[in-house]
């Protein structure tokens, strides 16, 4: 399918590391033109150099979504383009009487309100046949990750929505991975991060958590088949089956 994506443009909102970055470099050696974007300006020019090309077929592009007139000004100058993917959305701990509420407040804007924001600045500049693509997530429960798990929930619901609303012409979808070693956990000391990926290696069916290629594997599935819309794929080794 990735045979799809040669000469379209992909937008990456938050490209420049982690499962985005993957996604980036997977579309970038499928033929796409693509575009990653970042609130970081140094992260943003170590991955433009990372997946530069002869071609210049990446660029690398500010953009903070939680800024509702830098988000409308980004969409009104950029070019139409075929998909988008969003990482945005974060993670948190603590159930609903022990967080505190601006946590979970916190957790759910960045993950339904800013994905909602991000779509619907999006969406007219998507071309027929496009689609978008969001990050929802997998394992947790409401007792020990309430906020994530409402804005979670609520991810599928607007993917459902949006794709009736947007039908024919383009689809939504959405990923869910589990826990995965990316640099989102870099202001994590190493020990703790170690301690994270053992417990969730012991929670996981497969035995082991994800590579990062296996969940960037995902998006360009859903990017590249075209009958597929309204769907949230899982990629949690079966965590959500047994926790």
């Amino acid at each position: 399918m990735t045979a799809q994506l040669k000469g379209r443009r992909v937008v990456i909102v938050g490209g420049t590391s982690g499962f985005g970055f993957e996604v980036a470099r997977m579309a970038r050696d499928a033929g796409a033109q693509v575009v990653i974007t970042g609130r970081d300006a140094q992260r943003r020019d170590a991955a433009l150099a990372a997946l530069a090309t002869p071609q210049n077929t990446v660029s690398a592009l500010a953009l903070d979504i939680a800024d509702e007139a830098a988000l409308a000004d980004f969409f009104a100058r950029i070019e139409p383009f075929d998909h988008l993917v969003s990482m945005a959305g974060g993670a948190m701990g603590g159930g609903f009487l022990e967080a505190p509420l601006e946590t979970i407040r916190q957790a759910v804007e960045e993950k339904f309100y800013a994905n909602l924001r991000l779509a619907r600045h999006a969406a007219p500049r998507l071309r027929e046949g496009g689609s978008l693509v969001f990050t929802a997530g997998s394992g947790g429960r409401a007792h020990n990750a309430s906020g994530a798990i409402v804005g979670n929930d609520a991810i599928r619901t607007l993917v459902e929505g949006l794709a009736v609303e947007l039908a024919p012409r383009a689809r939504v979808n959405a990923v869910a991975p589990t826990w995965t070693r990316t640099p989102l956990w870099r202001n994590l000391p190493a020990s703790d991060v170690d301690a994270i990926e053992q417990r969730f290696t012991s929670l996981i069916p497969l035995g082991r958590t994800a590579k990062v290629e296996e969940v960037a594997a995902a998006y360009l599935f859903l990017i590249g088949n075209g009958f597929v819309t309204g769907q949230t794929i899982a990629v949690d080794g079966g965590v959500t089956l047994v926790s």
